[in-house]
């Protein structure tokens, strides 16, 4: 078992350590960096021009990884075609967007209607591909039973990638602090799908793990390179693939915990404010509420990725 979970890991950690420090060279050289939304706190605006879409380079490590070791080791099966498949084209949906707002230098990239319309394809494409290829339509649902239903399934499955793509993307606001919640979800993932002998899945959980722990040397703070939508789009997306295809979507809601929160804190703000004129937090997403009451960006990420490796351990605990 540690060897298959070294290889991927390496390999994806190896790949993504030596293009980092090129692909920023590159950016820098062409000075592509990152806008700072206007509304977000004051002091992110020393952040403006750092580097980002550094997700490329994770996604490339990831794939390159996935291809030779899944050749390699046999494991090259149709799930593990699907994960990818779901987190390329999220990744590609991210680029697009990412790549506006850098060479537009401005925070606005795709409009909100054509991110969402590219994320519905993508979760048709899955359920199309999903589905032509025999896999389980069967949906669990706790306290109501079984629902054998493909369309159900389908609108499911689509709301499910949708979902934790923006969620993953609307906690991805503070340095490092994605890498590391993602490394944690990913690795855990990685360990349900050992236990249950999916090890095609392990595969892509563990390469991830490896690709991110690599960015996080450039991604901590003070970072040095963002992930932008790229990557932050493609995590999450993947996460929601990896979910359903290990027929455990509900897990995610525990392994994922803070994803759910974040995106929770950003529409009871908006609710809030649009039926009372009132803000229930100083500012959403939730982690940008603990930087206004005077947590350092470091107490964040390390208290919020201690509190996802607690989801995950009960998760692990209990229900596998």
């Amino acid at each position: 078992m540690l060897t298959k979970i070294l290889i991927p890991f390496i390999s994806s950690f190896a790949i993504a350590v030596m293009l980092l420090p090129l692909f920023i060279g590159y950016l820098r050289a062409k000075d592509e960096g990152q806008q700072i939304r206007e509304e977000g706190p004051k002091w992110h605006e020393k952040k403006s021009g750092t580097p980002t879409m550094g997700g490329v380079v994770f996604l490339i490590s990831i794939i390159i990884t996935n291809i030779w070791v899944g050749i390699v080791k046999n494991q090259f099966t149709l799930s593990m075609l699907v994960v990818s498949l779901v987190i390329i084209l999220f990744g590609v949906l991210g680029f697009l967007d990412d790549f506006i707002k850098v060479s537009k230098k401005r925070n606005l990239g795709l409009k909100a209607w054509q991110k969402m319309a590219g994320q519905i394809l993508i979760g048709l494409i899955f359920m199309h591909v999903y589905a032509h290829e025999g896999f389980s339509t069967v949906l669990n649902v706790p306290l109501i039973g079984s629902i054998n239903s493909v369309i159900i399934f389908t609108i499911f499955a689509i709301i499910w990638l949708v979902g934790f793509s923006n969620a993953v993307n609307l906690t991805d606001g503070l340095d490092g602090l994605v890498a590391g919640l993602a490394t944690i979800s990913y690795a855990t993932y990685g360990i349900i799908s050992f236990q249950e002998s999916r090890n095609d899945i392990a595969l892509i959980c563990f390469s991830v793990a490896g690709g991110l722990i690599a960015f996080l040397f450039y991604n901590h703070k003070p970072a040095r390179i963002f992930m932008g939508d790229v990557g932050s789009l493609a995590l999450g997306g993947g996460l929601a693939a990896i979910s359903l295809i290990l027929q455990r979507p509900w897990s995610l809601l525990l392994i994922g915990l803070i994803y759910v929160i974040e995106t929770l804190s950003v529409m009871l703000q908006v609710g809030s404010f649009k039926l009372f004129k009132r803000r229930i937090f100083k500012m959403t997403p939730i982690h940008h509420h603990f930087e206004m009451l005077g947590w350092s960006e470091w107490k964040i990420d390390i208290v919020f990725w201690l509190f996802s490796i607690i989801c995950s351990v009960i998760y692990l605990t209990i229900f596998l």
